[in-house]
């Protein structure tokens, strides 16, 4: 449970333009106002930055906001690895993600290691007695910081193991978005964009981070492949007639769908990028239990990102979450989409409008993050 301190700066975190555009059900008055920490000046200061740099721009035109119940009638669902939101929620409001992009915010400190530190602990079959390298939030290891950790972790079976990877890959992947786009400076209330060097070393050097900061880049490799491999299985899915990425409009609807299926060419003119099949290979009933354990461990951690305080955080950590999950189930559904008619509905397999948009969202962040990657290392050797 996060106390109320560290909740501080995230209490009515979302400052929108105009409040007629507001829905009914997320209007919520700050509760914290006259809290003795709320008007600590300097933690106000930063609450407020990290508030306005992490606020959702909820922008939609009316075209927009017809069109998306029109869609809802398109999307079936079942079991996933992610929670999915309903959208028929009060709650719920869509935005659009070009309004809205991937940066720095100022969402920082123990409370976003708070958030990490639950997605690692709770979920990656690790016991409490082993704790991971650099983590703010454990007891202090000496020399030993990592050595133990990894020797844990090479005990573990392969499925275990990915698992680990991915979410690592995760928030690497992540912190690269952040340190892309930072903030590099505000006046007269515009603010400046651009990558961080130090904040890139800070995270990824490998002298500063005692060698951790190399395997979390191997990681976000692994990551990509993982990805860019559910988008060649995949593909057949889409290939069908019957699949229409439905909006409303024909014309730009086919579009779509061309530019899609191009993108799935692109990613089979690629060698094997990851081979599932080594995954819950043993015997069936014992593959079947870790395959749901699997699955459950990833529903929780979509779960949890529900705690992320900034707006534009938490939108992004659960797109990717969902991306990555959404992945996972194609991944370990071949037999099904191999079975899919070429004419009639899908039964034994079937992508909601939503994981579609978080698979393709979530690759495109990814392969962001890899060009960012690139950028960086001229960026160092300019620096020398």
């Amino acid at each position: 449970m996060w106390s109320p301190v560290q909740r501080v700066s995230l209490m009515s975190s979302t400052l929108f333009s105009s409040p007629s555009k507001i829905p009914v059900g997320i209007k919520a008055g700050s509760s914290n106002k006259y809290s003795k920490v709320a008007n600590n000046t300097k933690e106000l200061e930063d609450c407020e930055q990290a508030n306005k740099l992490g606020a959702i721009n909820s922008t939609l035109s009316n075209q927009s906001k017809e069109a998306f119940i029109d869609w809802a009638r398109y999307d079936d669902s079942q079991d996933h690895f992610c929670e999915l939101d309903d959208e028929r929620s009060p709650a719920a409001q869509y935005v659009d993600l070009l309004l809205n992009p991937e940066r720095y915010t100022g969402y920082k400190g123990s409370s976003a290691w708070r958030v990490w530190n639950s997605i690692y602990e709770e979920n990656c079959f690790k016991p409490r007695s082993v704790y991971r390298p650099l983590n703010p939030l454990a007891p202090s290891r000496g020399e030993d910081d990592g050595e133990s950790f990894y020797t844990w972790l090479e005990g573990l079976c392969l499925e275990k193991r990915v698992f680990y990877k991915l979410i690592s890959g995760l928030h690497a992947s992540i912190n690269l978005h952040l340190c892309a786009n930072y903030l590099l400076e505000e006046t007269w209330g515009k603010p400046s964009w651009g990558p961080n060097l130090k904040e890139f070393k800070r995270r990824f050097d490998p002298v500063e981070t005692k060698g951790e900061g190399p395997r979390r880049l191997k990681n976000l490799y692994f990551l990509y492949l993982i990805e860019l491999r559910a988008l060649s299985k995949v593909a057949p899915y889409f290939e069908r007639s019957i699949v229409d990425l439905y909006t409303g409009n024909g014309e730009e609807d086919a579009n779509t769908k061309t530019l899609l299926l191009n993108i799935f060419q692109d990613t089979k003119s690629f060698p094997m990028h990851f081979d599932e099949k080594s995954m819950f290979a043993g015997d069936k009933k014992g593959a079947k239990s870790l395959k749901e354990e699997f699955r459950l461990h990833f529903k929780n951690i979509s779960r949890i990102m529900d705690c992320v305080g900034c707006d534009k955080c938490r939108l992004w950590g659960k797109l990717q979450t969902q991306g990555l999950g959404t992945a996972l189930k194609i991944l370990f559904s071949e037999k099904e989409i191999q079975k899919l008619p070429e004419n009639s509905p899908s039964k034994g397999f079937q992508l909601t409008r939503q994981e579609i948009v978080a698979l393709l969202n979530a690759f495109g962040r990814l392969s962001t993050s890899i060009r960012e990657l690139q950028n960086f290392k001229v960026l160092l050797q300019h620096s020398r």
